[in-house]
């Protein structure tokens, strides 16, 4: 028989009894629908995570305090702070692979202002923050350069503040105390969300890092030192590179340990991915749990039909078909039949992934290798599930097939 016959005959012998064609291919619709909505939402939950990190900053390299040994105890990270201004000048002066580079001063302190007060991290920073940290300002302005060397009482809002203390109105211009120091809002910055550990990044106000030390912190020590490389390919030697400048810069002698540490975000991304994927591939394997049952239910539909057409089996090989026909007839009906429930099953996995998404806020991302890694494990699920019923059709013995009631 020709190819052509053979997927007419399976077409015509599956929608003969579209009842049980229907319930037969449902669990291959469940499974790979299953398959396309949990690949979808462990995908998006990947691109967020992606999309959480970048935007910390871009190619963002942390420079914090050290540890010290007291007793032989070690005391742990950023025990020991040594960082200052001079360092970030140093940097700035001799690093060559670094597109920015900015001082951190951080504290807390209660924002008055606006509709009442708010409590919220305080950054003292330059302008090159903006820069490694791609910020811009929905309404306002930055600050700029001349205002950090004249250290004016100028501040940026972050989102959430902005929506607290001014939730009706736009309140650059207006005038805010952070503690008892008076300043003058320049601008509202964009909303940049949460981070991956959930803190919001937007519950922040940014003043010039000169203004905090002299009016709000009063500390001669950094925070942290955030620097930005020029391409994520230079991101490894701009470290080794700042490394290099801080051991120079407080004298650390060759074998001597660093009173610093520089980090940057790649491992957090890497760890943050790779849990992503790890449970995205959990899920769709237990979700593949149900193609695995789907095809047995086509199998033992297939044995039902075998049984049934046992007769017609007989005539056919009567009539000079031979029992590599009669295997591939059936093979060719099994494999259909979960194609066509796997395309049926798509169709809910991505309408379903959709719904999901629109109800829970969830980012959703469906790849075009779930989809045909989906399909494709259809049709092998249709081979190897019919493989058994086709061999047996096959190996009936015509005689007794005519004989069969």
């Amino acid at each position: 028989m020709t190819g052509q016959t053979v997927f007419r005959m399976a077409l015509k012998s599956i929608f003969k009894n579209k009842m049980r064609t229907a319930l037969t291919m449902l669990g291959i619709v469940i499974g790979v629908g299953a398959v396309i909505v949990m690949v979808a939402i462990g995908n998006g939950a990947q691109a967020q995570i992606k999309s959480q990190i970048s935007g910390l900053g871009t190619n963002l390299i942390v420079v914090t305090a050290g540890s010290v040994n007291t007793g032989g105890a070690n005391q742990g990270a950023q025990s020991f702070n040594r960082l200052t201004v001079d360092d970030v000048d140093a940097i700035k002066r001799e690093a060559t692979l670094l597109a920015g580079v900015s001082p951190v001063i951080v504290t807390r302190t209660q924002i008055v202002g606006g509709t009442g007060n708010w409590r919220a991290e305080v950054d003292g920073v330059s302008t090159d923050f903006f820069t490694i940290r791609d910020w811009a300002t929905t309404s306002g302005d930055l600050f700029t350069d001349e205002d950090v060397r004249t250290k004016r009482t100028v501040v940026l809002l972050g989102a959430t503040v902005a929506k607290n203390l001014w939730p009706d109105s736009d309140p650059v211009g207006q005038e805010i105390r952070l503690g008892k120091t008076p300043f003058t809002v320049a601008g509202v910055l964009a909303p940049k969300g949460q981070t991956a550990n959930g803190s919001d990044q937007d519950d922040v106000v940014i003043v010039p890092y000169t203004t905090a030390q002299t009016r709000l912190n009063g500390f001669s020590f950094l925070g942290q030192i955030l620097a930005s490389a020029s391409s994520p390919a230079t991101l490894a030697p701009a470290q080794e590179e700042i490394k290099g400048i801080m051991r120079a810069a407080h004298a650390i002698p060759n074998g001597g340990t660093d009173d610093f540490t520089v980090r940057d975000q790649t491992a957090i991304a890497k760890a943050a991915t790779s849990t992503s994927s790890i449970m995205t591939s959990l899920l769709a394997a237990i979700a593949s749990v149900s193609l695995i049952v789907g095809g047995i239910g086509i199998m033992n539909i297939m044995l039902v039909s075998v049984t049934e057409r046992t007769r017609e089996i007989g005539i056919r090989m009567a009539i000079g078909a031979r029992g590599a026909d009669v295997m591939l007839q059936f093979l060719v009906e099994s494999i259909v039949m979960c194609l066509l429930g796997g395309l049926l099953g798509l169709v809910a996995g991505v309408g379903g992934a959709a719904l999901v998404g629109h109800f829970t806020g969830w980012s959703i991302a469906t790849p075009a290798s779930a989809v045909f890694l989906a399909i494709g494990f259809s049709a092998a699920v249709g081979i190897f599930f019919g493989f058994y019923p086709a061999r047996k059709a096959a190996a009936l013995d015509p005689i007794q097939a005519l004989r069969f009631e």
